[in-house]
This record gives C-alpha cells, sequence and structure tokens, in this order.
C-alpha cells in the first residue's frame, strides 16, 4: 500500500488516485492484482479519445463521455446493497459497474484524467459529486444518478438536507477536493462499515490508515484502542488511550478512559503472574 500511503501522508504528493484506490480495496482483497483494473481504465480512455474531436466544446466532450460511461457501459449507483463494503473497492466497482457515489466518482475522474478533462471530486456533507470546469463551461455531475447534471442551488440543497445547516456562495462545500481528501472519505466510509459490522481486524486496518493521514485526529485513537481491546491487542490499546489522552486532556470521556486504562493493566498484570507461575 506504499502508494495510498504516500498519498494519505502528503497533500502534495502526486501519486495516481486510481492506483490508490485499487491498494485501499487489498483492506478486503488482501491478494489482490491491481495490474488488470488499470489496463481496463486505460482501455476506456482509449476509446473515448478516438471518439473525441478536437473541435468538441466542454459540453460536447461531457455528452460523448456519458454516452460511454453511463449507457454503453451501464455504470450506476448500488441503490439496492449501498453499505456493502465492496462498493468502496474500485476492483468491485469496474467489475460490477456498480459503487456509491464515491468510488463511482474515482473510477469517472481516473477515465477523465486521462483524458486531459478539467474534472475534480467535490466532497459534499452525504453526497459525492463532480465538477467541471474549463473556460467556457461549468458543470456538477451526479456520478450516482447516472450523470445527472445539477445546478448549484441544487447543490446547497443536498448539503442542506445532509446537515441542516445553511449554505450558499462562498462555503466553500463546492470547492475542489484533494486525492488526498477523496481517499480519507472513503477511508471514514470503509471505518464506519467495519465497526457496525464488527469486522475489528478490518477496521484496525483502516483507521491505521487514517491515522497516517491526521495523526492529530484524537478520536480515531481512541476508536483504534476499542478495536484494539476487541483484537486481545491489550499493550496496542493502552498506548492508543493513552495517546488520546495526551492528545484531548480534558476529554468529556476521560474518567471513562482511565477505568479502560486501570482494565487493561490489571489484565496485564494478572497474566504476567499466571506467566511467572507457570
Amino acid at each position: 500500500m506504499d502508494t495510498l500511503r504516500d498519498l494519505l501522508r502528503r497533500e502534495d504528493s502526486d501519486a495516481p488516485l486510481d492506483l490508490a484506490a485499487l491498494e485501499l480495496a487489498r483492506i478486503e482483497f488482501p491478494n489482490l492484482d491491481v495490474s488488470p483494473f488499470i489496463d481496463i481504465l486505460d482501455s476506456y480512455s482509449n476509446e473515448l479519445d478516438a471518439r473525441m474531436r478536437m473541435e468538441y466544446d466542454g459540453l460536447e466532450r461531457l455528452q460523448v463521455f456519458h454516452e460511454f460511461f453511463f449507457r454503453e457501459q451501464g455504470f450506476a449507483g448500488n441503490q439496492s446493497d449501498y453499505y456493502n463494503p465492496r462498493n468502496s473497492c474500485l476492483n468491485e466497482v469496474i467489475a460490477s459497474r456498480t459503487g456509491i457515489p464515491i468510488s463511482l466518482a474515482v473510477v469517472y475522474l481516473s477515465i477523465a484524467s486521462r483524458l486531459d478533462m478539467p474534472m475534480s471530486g467535490v466532497s459534499l456533507p452525504g453526497h459525492f459529486i463532480v465538477r467541471y470546469d474549463d473556460e467556457d463551461f461549468h458543470a456538477f455531475i451526479d456520478v450516482f444518478n447516472n450523470g445527472q447534471i445539477l445546478e448549484p442551488e441544487q447543490c446547497y440543497d443536498m448539503a442542506r438536507e445532509a446537515t441542516g445547516r445553511q449554505y450558499g456562495p462562498g462555503s466553500g462545500v463546492l470547492d475542489a477536493a484533494s486525492n488526498r481528501q477523496i481517499l480519507v472519505r472513503m477511508l471514514h466510509n470503509l471505518r464506519s462499515i467495519y465497526l457496525k459490522t464488527r469486522s475489528f481486524a478490518k477496521a484496525a486496518t483502516t483507521l491505521d490508515l487514517l491515522l497516517d493521514a491526521t495523526p492529530s485526529d484524537a478520536g480515531n485513537y481512541v476508536l483504534r484502542g476499542a478495536v484494539n481491546v476487541e483484537l486481545r491487542k491489550y499493550r496496542a490499546a493502552k498506548a492508543d488511550f493513552e495517546h488520546y489522552l495526551t492528545l484531548v486532556p480534558d476529554a468529556e470521556d476521560r474518567r471513562r478512559v482511565e477505568e479502560q486504562i486501570a482494565a487493561i493493566d490489571r489484565y496485564l498484570h494478572r497474566s504476567a503472574a499466571l506467566t511467572d507461575r507457570a
């Protein structure tokens, strides 16, 4: 996962988004060979490049792209099994041509980047879309809903509905997301799924990667501590809890975390005593 870790650790990383996202899929598919999926993305861009004409404007290029991506290849949102972790795995999204908004957008953006189309992701609260920007044409695109073109006000409405907060011009909610921000959001999605399904080993891996990206995020330390308790990695759990309290000395849950540390110490002491007797 060297490419993924480089992208997570450095905002200025030039690591390719598609390769990093495929490496992320190794949490679910440890033995994944990413090469065939890179080849598929290359083949898609080659096919599209052959269809693009020099005189096409931005809208015409987008129309050609959408005809290929949504209608010919059939990429679509997975409405029926939205919270399946495979929806966040780029190999599965490419193979099944279904996914959640952010993973579909990564496939879409990966093809667009090969064609030098000026597109970027937009990390709306509760949804993920794509924006197209050139000198003469600007659009917001809902990749999850068959490439629907959205007006800015529709995007603001989505953000308001998701959060209850007011958004409008100047709020920054429609700013382009960096590749690093996209990968962090994908990790947050997987973290939530793995914690909900009690897939603790996979949750631990997502938390390791999130802490690579944001080592000062105290919340992820306390979460990883709890996951390490479930995995019976008690020394690692204690270290995480202690680091959490160092980062947030006035934490509201300080007493509960201290009690957890004390319980771990008692367990480790008993285990050491039993080992000495043996």
